[in-house]
């Protein structure tokens, strides 16, 4: 998925933002606040989207694409991958045999 689009899903958008933004829309963070949060393949997420997932993390907030409000969360992130990541996003590993 490319990266402005998996922003866009991740953290939302404010209308008029972009082309097709006919109005407001909430991100899956916003989404799972107070629970979690399942990501599959991490790993393909470029390393900036990466960072922007850290500081999520991290800070506890974003702001929406386009959007001057910083939002709050608690999500608890669960992801996958089969790939070389972060090491602040691998804070547990658990290793799998191959199906």
């Amino acid at each position: 998925m490319p990266e402005p689009l998996l922003e866009a899903e991740l953290f939302g958008h404010e209308k008029g933002v972009f082309t097709g933004a006919l109005s407001r829309k909430i991100g899956k963070f916003e989404l799972a606040d107070g629970g979690t949060l399942f990501m599959d393949e991490i790993g393909d997420m470029t390393l900036g989207m990466q960072a922007k997932l850290l500081r999520v993390l991290e800070e506890g907030m974003f702001y929406r694409v386009g959007g001057n409000i910083p939002i709050s969360v608690d999500v608890r992130v669960i992801s996958a991958t089969n790939r070389d990541i972060y090491y602040r996003l691998n804070v547990a590993q658990v290793h799998m045999l191959a199906l």
